[in-house]
C-alpha cells in the first residue's frame, strides 16, 4: 500500500517567493525553475544538509526531517494571476512544509491534498 500523496499548492506572487535565508532560498524566477528546485529538495538531502550545517548543534537536529523521496515529482504552471504547484511524494507534510519554507518562505498555500 502506497502512502503517496498529491499536494495542490498555490503561490500568489512568484516574484516574491523566496525564503528568508539566501543560502537556502530559491533564486529562480519561473514556475518551471521552482518545480525543479522543489523536486530536487525532496529527492536529495542537499538542502537539508545546508540547513543542518547552519544549526548551533548539527548533531542535535531531528533526523526525521532529513527524509527524502527519490520518486518525488513537482510541476508548476501559471494559472490566472498565480502559480499552481502540484507535488507527488510519500514524504510527510512536516518535511514538505519545511522544504517549502526554506525555498520560498510563507509564499505558498496548500489548496488540497489527496492520495496519489
Amino acid at each position: 500500500m502506497s502512502n503517496r500523496n498529491r499536494y495542490y499548492l498555490s503561490i500568489d506572487d512568484i516574484r516574491r517567493a523566496h525564503g528568508a535565508d539566501p543560502a537556502l532560498a530559491w533564486q529562480g524566477a519561473s514556475p518551471t525553475d521552482l518545480a525543479a528546485a522543489l523536486q530536487e529538495a525532496l529527492r536529495g538531502s542537499g538542502l537539508f544538509e545546508r540547513w543542518r550545517a547552519q544549526q548551533p548543534d548539527p548533531d542535535d537536529v531531528d533526523m526525521g526531517l532529513a527524509a527524502t523521496d527519490p520518486q518525488a515529482s513537482a510541476s508548476a504552471r501559471v494559472s490566472d494571476l498565480h502559480v499552481d504547484l502540484d507535488l507527488v511524494t510519500d514524504l510527510p507534510m512536516r518535511v514538505v512544509r519545511q522544504r517549502l519554507d526554506w525555498l520560498i518562505g510563507s509564499s505558498w498555500k496548500l489548496r488540497d491534498m489527496r492520495a496519489a
